[in-house]
C-alpha cells in the first residue's frame, strides 16, 4: 500500500477531505474580515522576520555556497541565532527606552508600542569594526515587566473556539 498511489482508496479519500478542508477554510478566510486581518499582520511579521535575517545574513549575498548538508545547516543555524540575538538586543533597547519615557512622565500608549519593531537596522554597521573584550561582564538581570496596560489587546486575541480543529 503505497501512499502516493493514485489506485489506492484511502490516498483518494484522504485527497478529498484535503480539498474539503481547504474549501472551508477559503471560505472561512473571504467571508471574516478579522481573520484576514489576522492573517495578513501574521503574514507580514514572518515576512518582515525572513528580510531581516536575509539583511542579517549578508556574506556571500546570502548565499550559502557549500554542498555539505550539514554545513549548509550550520550557517542556517547560525544566522538564525545572531538574527535571534539582535531581535532580543533591540527589544531590550526598547524596552529601556519605554522605562524612560515612563520615568519622565510620558503616557505610554499600548497600541503605539505595538507598532514597533524589533527589526530595527539603522543602528547596526555590519561592515563595522568589532571588539570582544566585553565578552566576559556580566550583563545586569533581565526585567521583562513594562508599566504599560496591555489588556486591550486580549479582547483581539483569537480563542482556541474561533477555530475549527481542521484550523
Amino acid at each position: 500500500m503505497h501512499s502516493g498511489s493514485r489506485k489506492n482508496a484511502t490516498y483518494t479519500a484522504f485527497r478529498e477531505v484535503g480539498r474539503v478542508i481547504r474549501t472551508v477554510q477559503l471560505l472561512r478566510y473571504l467571508s471574516d474580515a478579522p481573520l484576514r486581518r489576522r492573517v495578513t499582520a501574521a503574514t507580514n511579521k514572518v515576512e518582515s522576520f525572513n528580510r531581516f535575517s536575509q539583511w542579517i545574513g549578508f556574506g556571500n549575498r546570502g548565499v550559502i555556497a557549500d554542498n555539505d548538508p550539514v554545513e549548509q545547516g550550520k550557517a542556517m543555524k547560525f544566522n538564525a541565532l545572531l538574527t535571534n540575538a539582535v531581535i532580543f538586543h533591540n527589544a531590550l533597547d526598547i524596552a529601556e527606552i519605554v522605562r524612560q519615557l515612563l520615568e519622565e512622565g510620558w503616557e505610554i500608549d499600548p497600541e503605539d508600542l505595538a507598532q514597533i519593531s524589533p527589526y530595527l537596522t539603522e543602528h547596526i554597521n555590519r561592515f563595522g569594526e568589532y571588539s570582544t573584550h566585553e565578552l566576559g561582564i556580566q550583563p545586569e538581570a533581565y526585567d521583562p515587566r513594562l508599566d504599560v496596560d496591555f489588556t486591550v489587546f486580549r479582547g483581539d486575541a483569537p480563542t482556541s473556539e474561533s477555530y475549527s480543529p481542521a484550523a
